[in-house]
């Protein structure tokens, strides 16, 4: 990781972050402990202790519990709060619904009110792009949509109401070391999986993109935690900053520059031929680590921003795809070796 850039602003931050133990939490907690913040992580379970530097302090609260809640803010009594927590798997989505308006709406709200008594105190509240507008006629593609959404509403509304400095951030893909559950790490798993299992008859079976042309924008989550650090010194409460790396690329090339740090052959199901939307599946084909550099096939300028305020004055992204990648396969491997928890 970067090594945060400290000051003496820094070193009078009490700086409250939840969803601690998580991939982004993970090295928010890092990036502000280092930069001189008074970090409180607040988890679940303490089980989750050993991963924090020394130095910093750990809250273990349920936040769908209000009262927990209250009581952990008036604990801590927190210059800043930083809301990552919450659920984000549209699959589990569909089969516990209610369990993501508890975790995603309600505690966010019980945060909020937390702090009501305190109106100073500023939040940044990490949303989705997998939102929905409010009036559509399709209505909400899945229940996840549905509370990401109200949790945007929520907190927009208790800035209005209440005055509250609540900012939001909506992030693109997220990517870098660390235990996420995104495409290009799930992908460095198959390819670690795959290293080990060449001595053994265990191979797994070919990894499936939906479609190798989709475009997506990918950014460090090292870089969005700076975001972060910027939107809750700088922000204007009220506004919703896009965070994006500012590039849109194919899933396809982005699979190709990380397999070229495979050591052995990697099964991959390459999706449909083309763009069209009937194709058949291609077949599974071993892709072979590249010993020269890829061509990545990009659009420049085509941010996957849907408007409102990007992050721009104070901050850009300063991590390039490539090392972002190397340090995926990097993490796993010392992951299958022992060397990361």
């Amino acid at each position: 990781m970067d090594e945060a850039a400290g000051d003496d602003d820094m070193k009078e931050r009490r700086l409250l972050i939840t969803g601690a133990s998580g991939f982004t939490g993970r090295h928010a907690v890092a990036y502000f402990h280092a930069a001189g913040a008074e970090v409180t992580a607040v988890v679940r379970s303490s089980a989750a202790a050993g991963i924090f530097p020394a130095g910093v302090k750990q809250q273990v609260c349920d936040l769908s519990d209000r009262r927990a809640v209250k009581t952990m803010i008036d604990e801590v009594q927190p210059d800043e709060v930083l809301h990552l927590a919450g659920k984000n798997s549209v699959p589990e989505s569909w089969r516990d619904p209610l369990l993501y308006m508890e975790m995603n709406v309600m505690s966010t709200l019980y945060l909020l009110e937390g702090l009501r008594t305190r109106p100073a105190r500023r939040i940044l509240v990490a949303g989705s792009r997998l939102k929905f507008k409010p009036g559509n006629a399709e209505g909400p593609p899945h229940p996840y949509s549905l509370s990401k959404t109200l949790e945007e509403l929520v907190s927009l509304a208790w800035c209005t109401l209440f005055q509250q400095p609540v900012l939001l951030a909506e992030p693109c893909n997220l990517i870098g070391p660390g235990p996420s559950t995104g495409f290009c790490s799930l992908l460095a798993q198959h390819m670690v999986r795959s290293e080990a299992a060449e001595s053994t008859s265990e191979i797994p079976p070919p990894f499936k993109l939906s479609s190798r042309y989709a475009l997506r924008d990918f950014l460090d989550v090292r870089d969005a935690v700076k975001a972060y650090d910027w939107i809750l010194r700088s922000g204007e409460p009220g506004k919703i900053y896009k965070i994006d790396s500012g590039i849109l690329r194919e899933l396809g090339a982005v699979a190709e520059q990380l397999l070229a740090h495979a050591r052995v052959p990697v099964g991959m199901d390459w999706g449909p031929e083309n763009t069209g939307t009937e194709q058949a599946a291609a077949p599974a084909a071993a892709a072979v680590p590249s010993s020269g550099s890829e061509t990545l096939a990009i659009q420049e300028g085509l941010s996957s921003s849907s408007g409102d305020d990007a992050v721009s004055l104070g901050w850009s992204p300063q991590i390039e795809l490539s090392r972002s990648l190397a340090d995926i396969v990097d993490y796993y491997r010392a992951s299958r070796e022992g060397g990361v928890s």
